[in-house]
């Protein structure tokens, strides 16, 4: 149970319902990372869009490299919420649940293509220590093949995970097995 009031879906009204049906609507049910945010639904609304631009919008990076972006972030902010809901959908991409369960505990130890390495890298020194960023890093990405669009879709993804881990830590928001399976897209 999350650390605050949430509005449960059967008990929403007005914005609210109205957004809970779209989430059901667009992703196939409510998670317990759009509950938290029930007491402010315009807000949820606008995670929702954010959340499907850049993980299914159109973009150069592969759906497995944005699960990846979000497996390295998650792992390096130790939140098992986000982790666990995406480590289900690398597992589909991958179709390897050991170099999953791998990447999870330290991407640093799975084969990963260069282009993969250098997301990986980007994302984990953008998570751990973001006032170390330099050029480099974003030249590396450049050696890697990435264009400019790539890495502002790569730095905005991580950005993104990071944000929603510390939605997940600071309001004490869990997982179940159950609930991180059976999304749509």
């Amino acid at each position: 149970m999350p650390w605050i009031d949430v509005v449960a879906q059967e008990r929403a009204e007005g914005a609210l319902r109205d957004v809970y049906e779209r989430v059901v609507r667009e992703r196939g049910k409510l998670s317990h990372i759009m509950l938290v945010q029930s007491l402010y639904p315009e807000a949820m609304a606008r995670h929702l869009d954010l959340y499907v631009e850049l993980m299914f919008g159109k973009s150069a990076l592969t759906r497995a490299e944005r699960e990846l972006i979000a497996v390295v972030v998650s792992a390096a902010n130790r939140c098992e919420y986000c982790l666990n809901h995406h480590a289900e959908p690398l597992r589909a991409y991958w179709k390897d649940d050991t170099r999953v369960a791998a990447a999870a505990a330290d991407w640093r130890e799975v084969e990963l293509s260069d282009r993969e390495r250098a997301l990986a890298t980007y994302a984990d020194k953008l998570t751990r220590t973001p006032g170390d960023m330099t050029e480099g890093d974003v030249a590396s990405l450049r050696a890697a093949g990435l264009t400019d669009r790539d890495i502002l879709d790569a730095n905005m993804i991580t950005a993104y995970f990071n944000f929603v881990n510390r939605l997940a830590a600071g309001l004490g928001v869990e997982f179940t097995a159950e609930e991180v399976r059976g999304y749509k897209k």
